[in-house]
Parts: structure tokens; C-alpha cells; sequence
């Protein structure tokens, strides 16, 4: 191990990786996509898509992080195959690319909290609300707010930063979630919400198969925060003793678990409901942001401070400069923020855990499983399955 910043502790890890994972894929896609393809049915084939994809996915971003303990583009350089770098490269500009607009996004939310304390979101009404504020100088002003608390937690670094915000973050995302979940089913039309998610209709699966595991296999990658270089950066971070293959079901599970909270809740968010449960709701969606935007910066963060002479605070400004005018045009103009959301996760990602995926499984195999055995004690059948699994059903599937 080098002289990095690493992790205080296993927790701190896993709790970062949930957080980025929580705001990124759950609260940003997750509830869309369940409602959009059948609620339960959806659960069902999106649990089978994280244990047999995502996870596998998942465990192929951490072996090339912890191996390299560098950053994403250095890491393959580091592990002999420099023209590999293309791939980390890829996935640090997809990480820059959705903070760009993503800030936005975390702007627009500071701004639904504010409109829930003072009442002006209930008075207004959630669709011409959202019309006053997405675009224009206010959006801006918050675009700013936003990449600001965001900076000032990457600077502080991995320990003092990142690790202490997300153990208050992610705790804080499951108690109020569940506590809004166990609230709104109080409310008239409550138990019919549940029952949406909570009774899958199988028929709805057979019938609708073209279009429901596709989206579910896309939603597992994208919950998991795979092909952002979120995981590979984060991985660099951890020590050899750490047993991946735990860490990562840890980190899959839990994710999955709030992702069904979250789509439960925000389900029943627009039961009729006081100025309380409002606030709350958009609280959480607000820290959920927070946690994944950090991770975002971090990713761009870590290369700069891995090869020039720049300090972290210096660092973690000036990307954070750089974003907020390139998020601008998104601030100004929603269309252009649906374009590059688009670009990023039908394009970007994609790619970028292609290319993680097909290099663990095909390109340094022995270094792989070796890796993921660190911290074992052998598990030879289950990293020859989890590497297999890599070069046939993961690959296929991204």
C-alpha cells in the first residue's frame, strides 16, 4: 500500500459506496422505473439482475481499484496495460459529465425543501412548481449552493470528508425513509400504494419481458454507480485484508433495500399529506443527492491530486469551478440537461463498464482472481464463478 488517504474504517467504505449508490441510481431513476414497468414485477427481475449482474459488475470495479490503489485512468496503467487507460478515462469523464448536470438536479432539490417549509410547493402544486424553478437565474444560484457544500465535503478527503459525512448521511437516508414509508401508510389510499409494490403480478413479467429486464438489468448497473469509476476510486482507498465479495453483497443488499423503501415512499409522497412529511421527503432525497454527488467529485478529484502538485482543497475548487460552468447550459435550459442525461447513461456508462467488465473477465484474469481473493481464506470455486460469470452473462448483458 502507498502512502494514500485511506478508509478509517470497513464501514466508512461500505457506507460511501451505499451513498453514492442511494442518490445516483435510487432516487434519481429507481421510483421512475418501477412505476414504469409494474411495480412489483419489476422488484422481482430488478433482485435478480443485481445478484446476477450487478454484483459481479460490481466486484470487477473494486479488483481494479484495490489492485492499482491509484486512480481510475492510472489504475490500468498500473496494471501493465496502459492502453487500457482509454477505459478509465472513459468512465472519469462519465463521472464528470453527470456531475455537470447532476448539481442541477441537487439545486433543484434544495429548492423543493425550502418550497416545502414555507408552503409555496403545496400552494403552487408539484408539476407548476417544478416549472418556476428548473431553469433560469434561480437554478443557477442553487446549481452554485450545491457544487459549493459538495466541494467543501471532498476537500476535507477521504477520512475527515467523505468517510464522517456519509456515516451520518446514509443512516439518516434509512431511518427517515423508513420512517416516511411507516407514516404515509397511515394515509387514505396508503395500503393500495404498498400493494402495487408488495403483490408482483408475474403475468405482467411474461408479457411485458422485452421491455421490463432490459430496464431492470439497466437499473442494477446504474444503482450500483457501475461505470462512473465511482467504485474504482473508492476501492483505491481500501486495504488488502478487506474481503471484497463481503463488502460488495453488504453494499448490494443494503443499496436494494433502500431502493424498495425510496420507490415505496415516493409513491406515496403525493398521498395528501402535511407540510411535515413534505419537508422530510425531499430532506432525504436532498442528503441522497449530497452523497452521490460527492462521490462524483471525488472520482476527478482523485486524478488530479494523484499526478500534480495540487493540494485537495485546491483540487477539489477548481473541478468544482469547472463543473459549475459546465453545468450552466443544464441550469438554463432542461432541455439540454434531458440531452445529457441521456448521453450519459445510454452512452457513457455503458461503455465504461463494457470495458471494466471485458477487461477483468478477459484481459488480467489471473491478477483478478488472485485480487478478489485477498482477504478470503481461497474461495477458489466462487472467484472461478464470479470471473466466468463475467465473461459470459455480464458481458452480454452491458
Amino acid at each position: 500500500m502507498s502512502d494514500r488517504e485511506t478508509w478509517a474504517t470497513r464501514l466508512g467504505f461500505i457506507l460511501a459506496s451505499i451513498g453514492s449508490a442511494v442518490g445516483l441510481g435510487n432516487i434519481w431513476r429507481f421510483p421512475f422505473q418501477t412505476a414504469e414497468n409494474g411495480g412489483a414485477a419489476f422488484l422481482v427481475v430488478y433482485l435478480a439482475a443485481v445478484i446476477i449482474i450487478g454484483l459481479p459488475a460490481l466486484l470487477a470495479e473494486f479488483v481494479i481499484g484495490r489492485r492499482a490503489n491509484i486512480n481510475a485512468i492510472d489504475a490500468f496503467d498500473r496494471l501493465n496495460r496502459p492502453s487500457w487507460k482509454v477505459v478509465g478515462g472513459l468512465g472519469v469523464f462519465a463521472g464528470f459529465w453527470t456531475m455537470a448536470y447532476y448539481s442541477v438536479v441537487g439545486g433543484w432539490v434544495i429548492r423543493y425543501v425550502y418550497g416545502s417549509v414555507t408552503g409555496a410547493y403545496f400552494e403552487t402544486g408539484g408539476g407548476d412548481y417544478f416549472g418556476t424553478i428548473s431553469a433560469g437565474p434561480d437554478a443557477v444560484a442553487l446549481h452554485f449552493l450545491f457544487m459549493a457544500i459538495t466541494v467543501g465535503i471532498v476537500a476535507f478527503g477521504i477520512e475527515d470528508g467523505i468517510e464522517k459525512a456519509t456515516k451520518v448521511m446514509v443512516p439518516s437516508i434509512v431511518l427517515l425513509m423508513i420512517g416516511l414509508a411507516a407514516y404515509a401508510a397511515t394515509l387514505p389510499g396508503g395500503s393500495e400504494g404498498y400493494g402495487f409494490f408488495l403483490s408482483p403480478d408475474f403475468g405482467t413479467i411474461a408479457a411485458n419481458a422485452g421491455e421490463v429486464i432490459p430496464a431492470a438489468v439497466g437499473q442494477a448497473l446504474f444503482s450500483l454507480s457501475l461505470g462512473f469509476s465511482v467504485m474504482i476510486t473508492y476501492a483505491s482507498y481500501i486495504g488488502d485484508d478487506e474481503n471484497l465479495g463481503v463488502d460488495g453483497v453488504s453494499i448490494a443488499a443494503f443499496n436494494t433495500f433502500v431502493g424498495v423503501f425510496i420507490s415505496v415512499a415516493d409513491a406515496l409522497a403525493g398521498l395528501p399529506a402535511s407540510r411535515v412529511l413534505g419537508v422530510v421527503f425531499f430532506g432525504v432525497v436532498l442528503i441522497a443527492a449530497l452523497s452521490s454527488a460527492i462521490s462524483l467529485l471525488e472520482v476527478v478529484t482523485a486524478y488530479v491530486v494523484d499526478n500534480y502538485r495540487f493540494g485537495r482543497v485546491q483540487t477539489a475548487t477548481g473541478i468544482g469551478a469547472l463543473l459549475f460552468l459546465t453545468g450552466l447550459p443544464s441550469a438554463l435550459d432542461t432541455a439540454w440537461l434531458e440531452w445529457a442525461d441521456n448521453v450519459g447513461a445510454s452512452l457513457l456508462l455503458p461503455l465504461a463498464a463494457l470495458g471494466v467488465v471485458f477487461f477483468i473477465g478477459w484481459v488480467v484474469t489471473e491478477n483478478a482472481l488472485n485480487e478478489v481473493r485477498q482477504g478470503t481464506d481461497g474461495a477458489e470455486t466462487l472467484s472461478v464463478l464470479w470471473l466466468w460469470s463475467l465473461r459470459t452473462v455480464v458481458l452480454a448483458a452491458v
